[in-house]
């Protein structure tokens, strides 16, 4: 029985794909590597490397993963996200684009190889800045609370055609006691943001709202 032979992709198809490759490389420089492989010449499969990472060269051998695309046309066309490693170690992200010819065999594939040490290098300093450290001070720093009790002085203070820095001692107190019967003096920091919106001192408020 003869042997089947390989069959070359078209070099145009090639080139086309060291073209993407190139774009590729540039879209996600400097951690990204994009590798051409022939897999019509498994022993010198790298056709282009671009933002070589790896440090490998045209002309080198064909990947395991490339082998068994050449010896298995059901081979999953796309396998992405895979654990990989260059060879000083350095922990890559991987994914693998087979091509086939129009009868159905693959011919070449697009490779795309991640460094994930940077990303690492980040996720560190992203921890490291996030950190907290241990303390009995508490604070928040929702604005929502502010921006309620202060819209609730100045719709008060409209309504008399006055501001909330220039109300009557009597319209104040008024004002007072309808915050602290709708909760808003209960409110964490309440009485010193009504305070602090009115232009009067935290025992002026507390002397008010009784």
């Amino acid at each position: 029985m003869p042997t089947r032979r390989k069959k070359k992709p078209d070099r145009p198809m090639l080139a086309e794909l060291r073209t993407i490759a190139q774009g590729l490389a540039k879209t996600f420089a400097p951690f990204c590597e994009v590798v051409v492989h022939d897999l019509s010449h498994p022993k010198k499969a790298i056709f282009a490397i671009e933002n070589n990472l790896s440090g490998r060269q045209v002309g080198q051998p064909v990947t395991e993963l490339g082998l068994a695309r050449i010896g298995d046309p059901d081979y999953p066309a796309v396998v992405a996200n895979y654990a990989n490693q260059f060879a000083d170690g350095r922990k890559v992200k991987s994914t693998s684009i087979g091509i086939k010819d129009e009868s159905g065999e693959y011919v070449a594939a697009l490779c795309l190889n991640i460094d994930l040490t940077l990303f690492q290098g980040l996720q560190a300093a992203i921890a490291q800045f996030g950190r907290i450290e241990s303390s009995e001070i508490t604070e928040t720093l929702d604005a929502s609370h502010a921006e309620r009790i202060c819209g609730r002085i100045d719709a008060f203070a409209a309504a008399r055609a006055t501001s909330a820095r220039t109300l009557k001692p009597a319209e104040r107190k008024q004002l007072l006691q309808e915050l602290r019967q709708a909760g808003f003096l209960d409110i964490r920091r309440g009485m010193e943001i009504a305070a602090a919106h009115m232009g009067v001192s935290r025992a002026t408020v507390y002397s008010d709202a009784k």
